[in-house]
């Protein structure tokens, strides 16, 4: 698939909030979300607020909607409910899943005790890295991905300049996509430094946030 052909079917609804949709409609950590286009796939990679919202995965939850995360935000949600750790690997409506760590190296937000999540999902043969609140860590290392959807906000997760380092690692064949900006911390800026120190490197796409 070619990188504009991928980008139509990705929408960026802010923060950390991913829509993608192919043969299903997978969210990721859907928060502070005005759709109620429904989901039939929902990632949620840790419990905090701002990304494991009960009231934002009611707006679209199904009742054949499928929710995979891990054993703190399971306990926040109803519905059906697959809890995973890192290291695990599954199959739910045709799409695969990694699950993989996502953590904090050098603060104390994300330890990584805590088990928090990222994810790979093939999705109609297309790889997407989710991931999550994390620092560059070296798990990355192992990552195959087409797209890969990076925080750069500094603060809570990796700031812009580790970012880069983390696009590198990875090698997305597509594009990586900034996220992690423009609402509780970080701001265009940072979405603007990752995609110039990537420049003839990695392709990088900034998404507009989409106002729903």
């Amino acid at each position: 698939m070619h990188l504009q052909e991928a980008l139509k079917k990705i929408h960026w609804l802010g923060h950390d909030t991913v829509r993608i949709e192919g043969s299903q409609v997978v969210y990721f950590d859907p928060y502070q979300i005005s759709t109620t286009q429904p989901a039939d796939l929902i990632l949620i990679t840790h419990e905090h607020f701002d990304h494991c919202s009960s009231e934002d995965v009611g707006k679209i939850q199904k009742p054949d909607t499928v929710i995979v995360t891990d054993a703190a935000s399971a306990k926040k949600l109803k519905g059906d409910i697959r809890v995973v750790a890192p290291g695990d690997r599954l199959q739910v409506k045709g799409v695969s899943i990694e699950v993989w760590p996502a953590y904090n190296v050098n603060k104390d937000f994300h330890p990584k005790k805590a088990g928090m999540l990222s994810f790979v999902v093939t999705l109609d043969g297309v790889r997407y890295f989710h991931a999550g609140d994390t620092d560059l860590i070296p798990e990355m290392e192992e990552i195959e991905a087409d797209i890969a959807f990076l925080p750069v906000s500094g603060t809570y997760v990796m700031t812009a300049e580790e970012a880069v380092q983390a696009a590198k690692t990875i090698k997305p064949s597509l594009a990586a996509i900034p996220m992690h900006y423009g609402a509780i911390v970080g701001t265009e800026e940072d979405a603007g430094k990752f995609k110039k120190a990537l420049d003839g490197v990695v392709e990088v796409a900034i998404l507009a946030k989409e106002q729903e």
